[in-house]
């Protein structure tokens, strides 16, 4: 086999006998007598990398390179420790045989392991080699990082190897720095990158694994002849941290354009015949790990993998630059640095690579995908396998005070959420999540009665959160929307009326008038969600003012204000109840008045007669999720009405295989695809476009969705029977806020006027034209 060996460079060259006589008695090849043939491999840009040969053994040795190093980097002792334990453990690593601390020996530390025969491949394109072959190699690597990522660090005896959590934020740190103190020129995309990376990490960062760091097809020997690795090698930069590091930066090259060369032989593998794509890759890993088939936040892995190679292309520039560069071609790298920040920031910002699905049309950011993924997991294992026990609390205290409480698990997996930072993810500006990114994360939750909840994203207060952020005085920001974010405290909504048809919400009647340095407030108000809730300590208010003219804007009477619920006057005077149920677990449906409340001025928010300004920056997002929300409800009833569909016979044969129930899955999958896709449209609109110009997508999908979710719950109820509109399954639960959606923030007929007024004027300026 070509070793792709030479003669031992002049700047590394150091004293052979020295070494003799160092190894002699401890490795049983050495002797005083005995002869060595030392030459330096061509390649390696960290650590120099030497061949030694004698009469009847080969060993390699890898050091530390001369002269004054990076802070941190070339640790030769780190990739002896994690070799000596991967091989008691049986991964394939060369066996390490000896370290030496003694830097009088060949002056600097060393470390000698045996040498390992079979193929290293330095280009990355497998050139000469079958197309068959190429796959089988790929295929061979990836298994064989899958392999270690599923190595129990413990087990290995390597605990406190790494820093564990937080790879990603160390790493970018750790680059960047690393870049600064070897950059030779100023390049505005790394610092851009850097930055980038440092504001887009990935949320899902505590998984911990043991990682390679620099996993590349050329830091693998493969076997002879078989599509079979022998060994990996490069342990350098190995730790313990984000295994999705290590497999971004194994598929970096498939990013790369096809043409693309980092140096001489680090092409982009891209349609290269018989090399897989990164998808198929990524897939295969994910099984070998038995982990869903996805890669979370792609865009900032690939990016960070990029960020981190042209780091260390910098640094070995700057290793030529000082004259102790480990390998002979490292002139070469010098001139890569800035293609591959410019290629890193062009991943990052494209959307592309973060598609969740290939038929999804409207994309996430990365960030709003890598939170999706921790938001299912979190699902999954914290707030769906408790949904038994939050019915048992409701049962265990039906027509009791004890009702209106949150039960104890809602507040553990509230408490569990907001540590992993899945809180307040509706608010752009706490989150940093567009309406696009929540409104997946939206459709997640809706799949839970309380999950909205868990993740303090729950209705009202997301919508008095919003209208405080919006529009609040630093002083109402400070009393009361900064406890509602920190989930201290709950709120209500007060704006519809039992006297009045509200649907119109210029006919509500109660009143405010300004009395000196108070407002005083008069009036009934009903359906005031959340106010059962014992934490619940304040409203907003929808009042018409007393003091503006009458004879003005209908549109422009109108006032919100901020009501203390322990205020004198203010009484809850019933719950309302929805087909019988109270709906205590979202802190029920009240019949508040309000006798003479007087109020500090200082409450009102932005200004009387300011109040139907506000109600739009404040349903237009909140009809969004609540619509979101509603998607994901269906996409629970369809899964149950197909599990009875499947375990329930008549007639002879399976309930699905009647052609009725069969349609009935067809169309609500139509139904909940279209609904899907209509509302994010409305997402897209609102960021894009903001709050006024997604006006009528906003009541078509107010329209649409709740059609929708009533017709897939019906649907689900019917194929279920009498179960269906009985307690044991959530159908009946379900139907009750479905139903509800159709009156909720406007009736369905409201709307459809809307929608109507709308497109005419649409229609009216194309034809103007």
């Amino acid at each position: 086999m070509d070793r792709q060996t030479t003669a031992v460079r002049a700047e590394h060259r150091f004293d052979i006998n020295n070494l003799k006589r160092y190894l002699s008695g401890k490795l049983d090849s050495f002797s005083d007598n005995a002869t060595l043939n030392v030459q330096q491999y061509r390649s390696g840009q960290s650590n120099p990398t030497f061949y030694i040969e004698t009469a009847n053994k080969s060993y390699v040795m890898r050091k530390k390179p001369p002269g004054e190093l990076l802070p941190g980097a070339h640790k030769v002792d780190r990739e002896y420790k994690v070799q000596k334990a991967l091989h008691s453990a049986g991964f394939p690593v060369p066996h390490p045989l000896l370290y030496c601390t003694d830097t009088s020996v060949i002056g600097t530390e060393f470390y000698i392991m045996e040498h390992v025969e079979g193929r290293i491949f330095r280009d990355l394109r497998l050139p000469g080699i079958s197309a068959a072959e190429r796959g089988a190699l790929y295929v061979a690597a990836v298994e064989t990082l899958a392999r270690l990522h599923s190595l129990d660090v413990r087990t290995l005896g390597l605990q406190g190897y790494g820093k564990g959590a937080g790879y990603c934020r160390r790493q970018v740190s750790t680059w960047t720095k690393q870049y600064k103190a070897s950059a030779h020129k100023e390049i505005p995309a790394m610092d851009k990158l850097s930055d980038w990376l440092s504001h887009n990490l990935p949320t899902n960062d505590d998984e911990v694994t043991l990682v390679h760091g620099d996993f590349r097809i050329d830091n693998l020997i493969f076997h002879p002849t078989e599509a079979r690795v022998m060994a990996v090698l490069d342990w350098e930069l190995s730790t313990t941290g984000q295994p999705i590091a290590d497999l971004a930066y194994f598929l970096m090259p498939h990013y790369w354009p096809s043409r693309y060369r980092v140096i001489s032989s680090m092409g982009g593998v891209t349609g290269i015949d018989g090399i897989p794509s990164a998808t198929d890759l990524i897939s295969i890993y994910c099984h070998c790990r038995g982990i869903p088939k996805s890669l979370p936040q792609q865009n900032f892995f690939i990016a960070m993998a990029i960020f981190k190679m042209a780091a260390i292309a910098q640094g070995i520039y700057a290793r030529h630059l000082l004259g102790n560069a480990s390998s002979a071609n490292a002139s070469e790298f010098g001139e890569s640095v800035e293609p591959l920040a410019e290629l890193g920031l062009q991943i990052a910002l494209s959307p592309t690579l973060s598609m969740p699905s290939p038929d999804q049309l409207f994309l996430q950011s990365p960030n709003g995908q890598s939170v999706l993924q921790h938001v299912r997991e979190f699902m999954r294992k914290h707030v769906l396998p408790a949904q038994q026990e939050v019915k048992k609390y409701y049962a265990k205290h039906k027509d009791m005070p004890e009702r209106w409480d949150t039960p104890p698990v809602i507040e553990e997996l509230k408490a569990k959420a907001r540590a992993v930072g899945l809180w307040n993810l509706f608010l752009p500006a706490e989150s940093g999540l567009s309406q696009l990114d929540y409104a997946h994360i939206a459709e997640e939750t809706g799949r839970c009665f309380y999950a909205p909840e868990i993740f303090n994203c729950q209705a009202p207060d997301t919508g008095n959160m919003e209208v405080l952020h919006l529009f609040g005085t630093q002083e109402q920001k400070k009393l009361w929307l900064e406890p509602l974010l920190r989930g201290e405290i709950r709120s209500c909504f007060c704006m519809t009326e039992p006297d009045v048809a509200s649907s119109d919400a210029t006919n509500i009647e109660c009143t405010l008038h300004r009395d000196h340095d108070h407002y005083i407030i008069n009036g009934k108000k009903w359906w005031s969600s959340g106010a059962g809730n014992p934490k619940c300590e304040f409203a907003i208010v929808m009042c018409k003012s007393k003091t503006l003219d009458s004879k003005s804007n209908r549109h422009g009477l109108h006032s919100m204000i901020i009501v203390p619920m322990n205020t004198p006057g203010v009484k809850k005077i019933r719950p309302l109840t929805v087909f019988g149920q109270d709906d205590a677990i979202h802190g029920g449906h009240f019949e508040v008045h309000f006798d003479n409340v007087r109020v500090p001025a200082s409450n009102i928010i932005l200004g009387e007669g300011r109040g139907f300004e506000i109600a739009q920056g404040r349903l237009g997002p909140g009809r969004l999720h609540h619509c979101m929300r509603a998607v994901g409800l269906a996409e629970w009833a369809l899964e149950l009405l197909c599990q009875r569909a499947a375990n329930r016979q008549t007639f002879g044969k399976a309930l699905y295989r009647h052609e009725v129930v069969a349609h009935w899955v067809a169309e609500c999958r139509i139904a909940i695809a279209q609904a899907r896709l209509l509302t994010l449209h409305a997402a897209h609109t609102l960021d894009t476009q903001g709050n006024k110009a997604a006006r009528k997508q906003i009541a078509m999908i107010k329209v649409v969705a709740g059609r929708m979710v009533c017709k897939v719950v019906d649907c689900a109820i019917q194929v279920y029977g009498g179960a269906g509109v009985s307690d044991d399954f959530p159908l009946a639960e379900m139907y009750a806020y479905a139903r509800t959606l159709r009156i909720a923030d406007g009736p369905d007929e409201v709307h459809l006027s809307s929608i109507a007024v709308l497109e005419l004027r649409d229609q009216l300026k194309r034809a103007k034209l």
